[in-house]
C-alpha cells in the first residue's frame, strides 16, 4: 500500500508538470507541505532511478529536474501542492561540456549540462574546487539555486587546460577565470596534485 501512495505522488507532480512551458517553473516560490520520500535517486554518474530502475527518458528526467529543490543537504521534486524527498549522491546535475568564447580578462565559459541547460560560468554561476581524500579535486558549477553541476573528466581537463596563476590576497594560486572572476582551483604550489 505504502508503495501505491509513492507511485500515487510520482504521477501527481508528473501530471501537474505535464503543461509546463519551456521556462523553469519557479520552484524557489514554492513551499508545499512535505508528502513523504520518494524512491527516486540521482547517482554520482548523473543516472536518474526510480525504484532502482533508470529512467530511461531523456524528456521525464528533465521534466523532474526542472522541479527540483535543495533546502540544506536535502533534495526535493516540488509542485505548487506538494514536496518530496529524493537522494541525490552527489550532485544532481553533471556539466558535460565547456566551450570558451572570447580570450583573456574578456572570456566566458559556457556549459552545458546533462540536462542541455546551457550556464555561462561567472559571478551569479560560479565554480568551485572540492579537494578529495585521496588527492585531486573534484569540480562543481552552480547552476541554480543551490543546485550544483559536477563536471565530468573532459570538462575537468579541459580547465585545468585553460588555468592560469595569479596572485590573490591568499597567495599565488592557480584556477581559471570567466566573466572576469577568478575561480581559484589550488594554491600555485600544488600544481602537481590537480587531477580528477
Amino acid at each position: 500500500m505504502a508503495k501505491q501512495g509513492r507511485d500515487h505522488r510520482l504521477d501527481a507532480i508528473t501530471q501537474t508538470l505535464q503543461g509546463a512551458g519551456k521556462t523553469l517553473p519557479p520552484v524557489h516560490l514554492w513551499n508545499p507541505p512535505y508528502c513523504g520520500e520518494i524512491d527516486m535517486r540521482v547517482a554520482a554518474d548523473g543516472t536518474w532511478y526510480y525504484q532502482d530502475t533508470p529512467i530511461a527518458r531523456p524528456a521525464l528526467v528533465r521534466l523532474f529536474a526542472s522541479v527540483l529543490k535543495r533546502e540544506g543537504e536535502r533534495y526535493y521534486l516540488v509542485t505548487p501542492v506538494e514536496k518530496c524527498g529524493i537522494q541525490v549522491d552527489d550532485a544532481p546535475f553533471l556539466a558535460v561540456d565547456l566551450q570558451t568564447e572570447g580570450s583573456g580578462a574578456g572570456r566566458t565559459l559556457r556549459f552545458r549540462t546533462n540536462m542541455d541547460e546551457e550556464v555561462l560560468c561567472g559571478r551569479d554561476h560560479p565554480l568551485r574546487f572540492a579537494p578529495q581524500p585521496g588527492g585531486g579535486l573534484k569540480p562543481y558549477l552552480h547552476v541554480r539555486a543551490d543546485l550544483w553541476a559536477l563536471a565530468t573528466r573532459p570538462v575537468y581537463y579541459a580547465l585545468v587546460e585553460l588555468g592560469e596563476e595569479r596572485e590573490t590576497g591568499r597567495g599565488r594560486w592557480f584556477g581559471v577565470c570567466s566573466q572576469g572572476e577568478f575561480f581559484a582551483m589550488a594554491p600555485a604550489s600544488e600544481l602537481d596534485g590537480l587531477s580528477a
